[in-house]
């Protein structure tokens, strides 16, 4: 998806250079999500394929401990498996998790992940969040020619060096992506059309306001006013 953004870059750069490319220029998300689809697939076969070449057991199953040297795997079907061993890792990756204490977010909201997995455009979105993920989707989205907002609570890449961070933020401003500094979001809202009324609150002024967007992704990182902190989104 960001090389599919570059490309589009490279296409309204290149009239400059004497190339003739027909406007408007426009792209195809359902045909860009297929080959994403069918890419992220062919990886996962791979990485099957290699582990089945080295004689490595793949289960395809969720796992808890019964002790420390024991799990205990339950597959689709409800079979239990016990695997031992005297050493266990644990690398299971992480997945996005929806801010549920904000009205509408589950019923109305993907998250990062979903977002590679979408048939349709997603349109006009905002992003809620300010890590890396979140800029991430939002600067290919922008590049792509979508309109897309991201809504921050206070800093962007909190964990970064600031001085780079605005550098980041300010070359995605540059080319078309939207702020929203120092709000968080109340509730989602779906309207009669079918677009989705945010409203939110600006955190200086306690002012609130609201937007419609088509899509609302969230990719939040940090505690927003004192309540537990999400988990870490991921991305392909």
């Amino acid at each position: 998806m960001h090389q599919a953004a570059l490309l589009g870059g490279s296409l309204h750069d290149a009239s400059h250079f004497g190339w003739e490319v027909a406007q408007p220029i426009r792209h195809d998300w359902r045909k860009m999500a297929e080959a994403v689809q069918n890419y992220v697939k062919s990886l996962n076969w791979g990485h099957r394929v290699q582990l089945q070449d080295r004689k490595v057991k793949y289960f395809n199953f969720k796992a808890s401990f019964v002790n420390k040297h024991t799990v205990c795997g339950v597959s689709k079907g409800g079979k239990e498996t016990l695997l031992s061993a005297e050493h266990i890792v644990i690398a299971t990756g992480g997945r996005p998790r929806y801010p549920t204490h904000i009205e509408g977010a589950l019923e109305y909201g993907i998250t990062s992940d979903d977002i590679f997995w979408l048939k349709e455009s997603p349109g006009r979105t905002l992003v809620v969040g300010a890590s890396y993920v979140a800029l991430e989707c939002a600067g290919f989205l922008t590049g792509l020619g979508l309109d897309a907002t991201v809504m921050m609570r206070s800093v962007p890449l909190r964990a970064f060096d600031q001085q780079m961070a605005s550098l980041v933020t300010n070359h995605m401003a540059s080319h078309g992506t939207r702020f929203l500094r120092g709000c968080i979001p109340l509730k989602v809202e779906r309207l009669s059309d079918g677009q989705l009324q945010v409203t939110w609150v600006d955190l200086a002024s306690d002012r609130k306001d609201t937007g419609t967007f088509d899509t609302v992704l969230w990719a939040v990182v940090f505690p927003v006013r004192g309540l537990p902190a999400l988990s870490l989104v991921s991305c392909p």
